[in-house]
């Protein structure tokens, strides 16, 4: 491991590509979404090692359900099974995303909107499922709070995939992110693809505004 002189507290993710990726490997669309939960891991065991103390993963989105049945079942399951492998390792996992809809999946009702706490919590992780930026920015109207009031300010946000968007990806907390796009699909990880957004954030002229 090469040290950095800057690491970013706070590390979002959009793992995008799935269905992509799905396509060119000769799989139906929905199959893409399980090839994304090695890669999480690979990635959660690299940010342990270069000392990210925080991270948030993009599950899945209110427009996301808009997606035909079977694609819809194969990114919540994806979601699901991310995290009861999470529950074995040492992580804080906070799920954030609207619980009163019925496309929050029931069996993570348990994690949800609260942190809680797996073996040694040597990380925060966020999971977003059922997120929808518009009803996490109407918490300050109805409780002068974001729904997402326990997450910090991201300092870097890295997507795959290619695309060049944030996608309604925490709104208030990435204002002042940094943001670093890998053509390659999600289910395509590398670790050279973190390192390469780690070397380049060492650059970023970081002034909050100032």
């Amino acid at each position: 491991m090469r040290l950095m002189s800057r690491v970013p507290a706070h590390i979002g993710i959009i793992p995008d590509g799935n269905r992509r990726w799905a396509q060119e490997n000769g799989y139906q669309k929905k199959d893409g979404y399980s090839y994304g939960i090695k890669p999480g891991f690979e990635l959660y065991e690299m940010m342990l090692e270069y000392g990210i103390k925080e991270a948030t993963f993009y599950g899945f989105t209110k427009d996301n359900n808009k997606r035909e049945k079977r694609q819809r079942e194969a990114f919540t399951k994806a979601c699901v099974d991310a995290v009861e492998l999470l529950s074995g390792r040492d992580a804080n996992l906070l799920v954030i995303g609207n619980t009163k809809s019925s496309a929050f999946p029931p069996e993570l009702y348990k994690y949800a909107n609260k942190r809680v706490h797996f073996g040694q919590g040597l990380i925060n992780i966020n999971f977003l499922v059922n997120y929808d930026w518009e009803w996490d920015l109407r918490g300050l109207v109805a409780n002068k709070r974001l729904q997402s009031y326990d997450i910090p300010r991201v300092d870097l946000i890295i997507r795959w995939g290619g695309r060049r968007r944030l996608s309604g990806f925490l709104p208030f907390q990435s204002v002042y992110a940094d943001f670093y796009v890998i053509d390659d699909y999600w289910p395509s990880f590398k670790n050279s693809h973190f390192i390469e957004a780690l070397r380049w954030y060492q650059n970023c002229d970081v002034t909050l505004g100032g």
